[in-house]
């Protein structure tokens, strides 16, 4: 994340937010981002924690209600990650139980609540879209096949009691954040320092990405823009294969990327994960961002990799 807080994100009334998931990769980066800009955060924590926050435990089905009264929005960014070990049947279950039965929780609640928030925004991913191959996906685009495209689909239909209740709800549907801190980026560092990167599987699936900078302006754009409700991709405007996203990369760290995973052994290292995370392709475009007038920071794949990694060309 760039030091420096963009325009955009001190302009309007200062808002009362409070966030679930907000010690995550994407939590973390947005918090600064708005009590830069004036507003007041405040994050939900588990009840045996020592921070201040609302205290909610979501598989215990425990919520603070009053902490939720009178603030004027939610983000719930909360979930399991899906790239942490093979996807067993227990590791599916909490991936889904996380995401599903939190966001009924919190919804449920909120819609209860005597002073509702007026905006929820909810994460949501990219995988509700399945593998496509090179079909252009934008918003309209039915749902996909496969775990991820389940769960995403029962994710935002989970938040049907806070839209019923009259809360506007915005789901953004992450592509793949990229950040040197965590997540997909991160883990590629070391391989492709070492000249062992290269493709996965034929290279030619596609990759809808978003700089950290992006997804956190997304969010902050989509809790400030009254007229964006429902889906949302949160990705950059152009998206890129996987042996482009390759090629970037090791152009960026100066490395060569001739080392290719075939995709018989990502699928015996990665079981089922590979085929949905590694494998699968998504040319996701983000049309509703830009016809809502988001101006993206990061674009272009390869500037937006030098700047993440300090690279700039």
């Amino acid at each position: 994340m760039r030091n420096t807080v963009p325009k955009a994100h001190t302009t309007g009334a200062p808002l009362t937010v409070v966030v679930s998931g907000a010690s995550g990769l994407v939590g973390s980066n947005l918090l600064p981002v708005l009590t830069t800009g004036g507003h007041r955060v405040v994050p939900m924590v588990r009840p045996n924690g020592g921070a201040p926050g609302v205290r909610w435990d979501p598989a215990a089905k425990v919520i603070d209600r009053a902490g939720l009264e009178r603030v004027d929005a939610v983000v719930h960014l909360a979930g399991e990650s899906i790239a942490g070990g093979r996807w067993t049947a227990e590791k599916k279950a909490r991936i889904r139980g996380s995401r599903v039965d939190g966001t009924r929780l919190l919804c449920e609640t909120l819609a209860g609540l005597d002073a509702r928030p007026r905006t929820l925004v909810c994460a949501s991913a990219i995988g509700f879209y399945g593998d496509r191959g090179d079909a252009t996906l934008d918003e309209s685009s039915p749902r996909g096949e496969g775990f991820l495209a389940d769960v995403c689909a029962e994710w935002e239909a989970a938040a049907a009691p806070a839209r019923a209740a009259g809360i506007r709800v915005v789901h953004l549907r992450f592509g793949v954040v990229l950040t040197p801190a965590g997540g997909a980026l991160q883990r590629m560092l070391l391989p492709f320092r070492l000249g062992a990167g290269g493709v996965v599987g034929s290279g030619e699936q596609y990759m809808s990405w978003i700089a950290i900078d992006d997804a956190v302006g997304a969010i902050h754009h989509a809790l400030v823009t009254p007229a964006l409700e429902g889906p949302v991709n949160a990705v950059a405007p152009v998206a890129v294969t996987n042996r482009e996203f390759t090629r970037a990369l090791g152009r960026v760290l100066r490395r060569p990327t001739i080392v290719p995973m075939p995709a018989v052994l990502a699928r015996l290292a990665f079981g089922e994960m590979a085929d949905e995370l590694l494998l699968s392709s998504a040319r996701v475009v983000p049309r509703r961002l830009r016809e809502s007038r988001y101006a993206f920071r990061e674009p272009d794949l390869e500037p937006a990799l030098g700047h993440l990694l300090g690279r700039r060309q």
